[in-house]
């Protein structure tokens, strides 16, 4: 059985449905959010404010039929989770955790990454540095608004604006 199909059990009200999504989805989720925030308190608590989240608005996912996935769903909730979090802290006038540092291997959705985009794009994405490939990921792959990235990477939305640019130009006289 799929997330897709254990999406549609949670809503409606199957728990055990439910325990098996989150058995299969959240050690990958805590170690995405974990790359994005050093915080293990703040990553605690976006995997509960998520998996609530799942559970009550299950109902709302309208499948891949609409061109979702049910893990891109679960993801996009955590992510807006996240960038929830790091503006509560914000307003609690304490600066937002810093990204966790780029471990040396390379981590699991960076190889999925280049294994779905494969020839000259996989080459390019490889090249990009990191600080412009961490914009791309955030703006393009997860699907976040500039504002949204500028929050989860800690950055100004104007350094954001300019790393998404010159991600495009470097990839664009890559692939030229």
């Amino acid at each position: 059985m799929d997330e897709e199909h254990l999406l549609r059990r949670v809503a409606r009200g199957d728990r055990a449905a439910f325990e098996e999504l989150y058995r299969r989805t959240s050690p990958w989720l805590a170690v995405r959010l974990g790359r994005r925030c050093a915080d293990q308190q703040i990553v605690a608590e976006v995997m509960q404010e998520t998996y609530l989240a799942v559970w009550r608005a299950a109902g709302s996912f309208t499948g891949a039929g609409a061109g979702g996935t049910a893990v891109g769903w679960l993801w996009t909730i955590a992510a807006r989770r996240l960038v929830d979090a790091f503006r509560r802290r914000a307003h609690h006038a304490e600066p937002p955790p810093a990204a966790a540092p780029h471990p040396v291997a390379p981590a699991a959705e960076e190889v999925a990454l280049v294994a779905t985009v494969g020839g000259d794009v996989g080459d390019a994405l490889r090249c990009l540095a990191p600080e412009l490939r961490d914009v791309l990921q955030a703006m393009v792959l997860d699907g976040m608004s500039v504002r949204e990235t500028a929050v989860l990477l800690g950055l100004p939305e104007g350094t954001v604006k300019t790393r998404a640019r010159r991600a495009r130009t470097v990839m664009r006289e890559a692939l030229a």
